[in-house]
């Protein structure tokens, strides 16, 4: 397949990195120290799970010059996303299909606008990995993109996919339930940030402290209980099976937005805890633990505060 990557962070480094090195052609369309690195280095994934890999690649921050692919992976931050609709254009033609892999429920709607409708799928990456520098990938555990038309249609356009990331190694799932799928893992997801980011401490640290359990236990019904409110039906089992997650997090696990937070980066908080306030605003459902942790880390979502000037 030919395939666009907008972002070469760890999840579209790893996922591009793993599409390219399976023989398809992938072009990161890319930035900065990112993009020289990939020009004159190529990419380079350490894992201990799937094996380590280098690769050359193609880069480019002129998507012009890529023309139109069969996928466009969007990778980039959600503060991003919107910009870099921008840089898709030139990359969807007739049967183009962009499957926007970022966190929260509002990526899909958000593009829809900007590439068309018709060009939108919605997925989710489910992957522990970090880009420990330009260009190198560290990947700890996981690997699974899951993927879906809105209409919950099988395409062929999304099995094709689905069968280049086997092809390339990893796990993929075309769902029918996209949309449910997309609010399993916000609920989660809203959840452990706010934890771990209004506490600015890993998971084994809020384990270790009834209240603090107690806490996102809250959290995380208020994220349902909003999806509720929008009609989203869970599965029966979603509580236990997210309690059991928990216990099984190593001590250390972070959050995206936490390690975000811990180095001066612009926040997602807007489309986790912030969405889940707003949302629940929408649907008279009360949102307290969300609410509070909106407000308390507010002054960090573009960066470190900077004081006035003296």
């Amino acid at each position: 397949m030919n395939i666009a990557v907008i972002g070469a962070g760890a999840v579209g480094g790893y996922f591009g990195g793993r599409l390219a090195a399976a023989g398809h052609q992938v072009t990161f369309i890319a930035r900065g120290a990112t993009l020289h690195v990939l020009r004159t280095q190529g990419l380079h994934i350490t894992s201990p799970l799937r094996g380590d890999a280098h690769i050359p690649v193609r880069a480019t921050d002129q998507p012009d010059e890529v023309g139109p692919v069969d996928v466009v992976l969007s990778t980039v931050k959600l503060y991003d996303l919107e910009a870099s609709a921008t840089a898709m254009r030139p990359l969807i033609g007739p049967g183009t299909v962009v499957i926007p892999l970022q966190n929260g429920v509002d990526a899909r709607a958000m593009l829809m606008p900007l590439v068309g409708a018709d060009h939108v799928a919605a997925g989710i990456a489910y992957i522990v990995a970090v880009a420990d520098r330009p260009g190198h990938i560290t990947h700890v555990t996981a690997d699974r993109l899951v993927f879906g038309e809105a209409d919950g249609s099988t395409s062929a356009r999304l099995q094709a996919f689905a069968e280049a990331g086997r092809q390339a190694g990893f796990v993929t799932e075309l769902t029918p339930v996209i949309e449910t799928e997309l609010w399993i893992k916000f609920v989660r997801l809203s959840t452990w940030s706010a934890m771990t980011g209004v506490t600015r401490s890993p998971m084994g640290v809020i384990k270790a402290y009834p209240s603090l359990m107690t806490m996102m236990d809250q959290a995380l019904e208020e994220a349902v209980g909003v999806g509720h409110g929008r009609g989203i039906v869970f599965p029966p089992t979603l509580r236990d099976a997210t309690q059991q997650l928990v216990r099984n997090f190593p001590y250390g696990s972070k959050s995206s937005m936490l390690e975000d937070l811990e180095r001066g980066r612009r926040l997602e908080l807007p489309w986790l805890s912030g969405a889940v306030a707003r949302m629940g605003a929408e649907a008279g459902v009360p949102t307290p633990v969300h609410s509070f942790v909106s407000t308390v880390l507010a002054p960090f979502v573009a960066g470190p505060p900077v004081p006035p000037p003296a």
